[in-house]
């Protein structure tokens, strides 16, 4: 049997034991925000994997573009629940952020216990350049996949200039986008295909274990029963929880608010994590005085640093808010911190679970309706253009130093340039990538 016979060969079957070691390990290396994530699992699970093709991977992603929440997290949830059921989901989900959650808790105690040290502020000033690349370089990879004709790139492009130029907000840009896609699904369908039609060449990956005509699933079959019943499960879920804690510690309590807040928050996310800062920042800071403006940009660049999804800033929100407030008294600083941030990442990301369980079955019984799926291929276009934009935001912040007066950081841009280098020309790794910068970034702050 040959090497080319071998590498067409179909998958074996991924037992939920296998795909847990594989959901916990991303969690650890998912750094570069949403796009970065994307990419990731992209490469992994679509292209070196093939546990799901890249038509069914971009049906699933832009169904999770259109919904609140943090994307590549409803992506990890959504991919589970199709291979190995709820379960499966909610595994996945909960690997992708757990350490995420875990690492910006010890991040989050380090920080308020001990306060400004060079060492940290060092490894910081390294990494923040190498995420300006790692997500030029996942919009690069996104967009190669998705924009495959001239009327999806004029897509992304006006969807940048309309918010990084004209500050239109990022539902309105999704509403517009589901609306093109909806008319030229009827004018012009083939343009609108997953894939991008006619000028679309299909990717030579070989046979994936859910393949373009692998048969849906039975667990992922819709009924409305089904729908509903989900629904009511995850409301109940979150009623419960929040009814535990107003219990326990009073409806006025921080824990309970935090619990209203975050749920609210997470139902306002369209766009990703910094859509819904202006939000957070709110109410966190001038609201309810959990924070410092200073300490709200700090945890920004603690969120930028770790794996997961940058919406785990809410869990630093938490920590130092429950710190602040010092909910279980003076001599349990750590434990009303750990608590807090564990109940502001829970009513975050339970809405998001919700979302995929009861409206997966939806989606994959419209994966061949071109008149459905063709606002969702808009739509991923235009997210195209939103993630340029992103980087485009990091680069105002990370490219200019702070002290004024307001000069641009030439270091900085030279750690960006050679981070590109490594991973547009060398293909290298995440990981290694933010080690290496972060390494850099530490060696500069002691040489000046």
């Amino acid at each position: 049997m040959t090497t080319e016979t071998v590498a067409l060969e179909r998958p074996p079957q991924i037992s939920l034991s296998e795909a847990f070691w594989y959901w916990l390990k991303l969690g650890f290396i998912s750094f570069g925000g949403p796009a970065g994530q994307i990419a990731l699992m992209h490469a992994d699970l679509v292209e070196r994997r093939r546990w799901i093709s890249e038509q069914r991977f971009l049906h699933a992603l832009n169904y999770c573009m259109l919904l609140p929440g943090p994307e590549a997290t409803q992506l990890a949830v959504y991919i589970g629940w199709l291979m190995h059921r709820t379960w499966g989901g909610i595994v996945a989900g909960t690997l992708f952020v757990l350490p995420s959650l875990a690492i910006l808790i010890g991040l989050s105690w380090i920080y308020l216990a001990y306060g400004d040290v060079p060492v940290i502020a060092g490894i910081l000033y390294g990494i923040k350049p190498a995420v300006v690349a790692i997500v030029l370089a996942a919009a690069w990879r996104i967009g190669s996949r998705s924009l495959k004709n001239g009327w999806l790139i004029a897509i992304a492009a006006l969807a940048f200039l309309a918010i990084a130029a004209l500050r239109v907000p990022f539902p309105l840009i999704v509403l517009s986008a589901a609306a093109i896609g909806l008319i030229g699904g009827r004018v012009a369908p083939d343009v609108f295909r997953i894939g991008g039609g006619h000028a679309a060449a299909k990717a030579s990956f070989g046979p994936a274990l859910i393949d373009d005509n692998t048969p849906t699933p039975v667990h992922a079959r819709f009924s409305w029963p089904r729908l509903f019943a989900v629904l009511a499960s995850g409301i109940v879920i979150g009623a419960a929880a929040w009814l535990a804690i107003a219990a326990l510690y009073g409806a006025g309590n921080p824990l309970a608010v935090m619990g209203w807040f975050f749920t609210k928050a997470a139902m306002l996310t369209f766009g990703g994590a910094y859509a819904v800062l202006p939000y957070v920042y709110q109410g966190g800071v001038e609201t309810y005085q959990w924070l410092t403006p200073a300490q709200m940009i700090d945890g920004l660049a603690l969120g930028e640093t770790t794996p997961g999804p940058l919406i785990m800033i809410v869990a630093f929100v938490g920590f130092v808010g429950g710190w602040t407030k010092a909910l279980f008294g003076a001599d349990s600083l750590l434990l009303a911190g750990t608590a807090a941030a564990c109940v502001a990442a829970f009513f975050t990301f339970l809405p998001s679970f919700i979302f995929i369980l009861a409206g997966g079955p939806l989606v994959e019984s419209t994966r061949n309706n071109i008149r459905l799926t063709a606002p969702l291929t808009a739509i991923s276009a235009a997210v195209v253009g939103v993630v340029v934009s992103l980087a485009v935001f990091f680069s105002e912040h990370v490219f200019r130093l702070a002290q004024p007066p307001a000069q641009w950081d030439f270091i900085a841009m030279a750690i960006t340039l050679a981070a590109c280098i490594a991973l547009f020309r060398y293909k290298a790794g995440p990981v290694k990538l933010i080690f290496a910068c972060a390494l850099a970034g530490l060696v500069v702050s002691y040489l000046r």
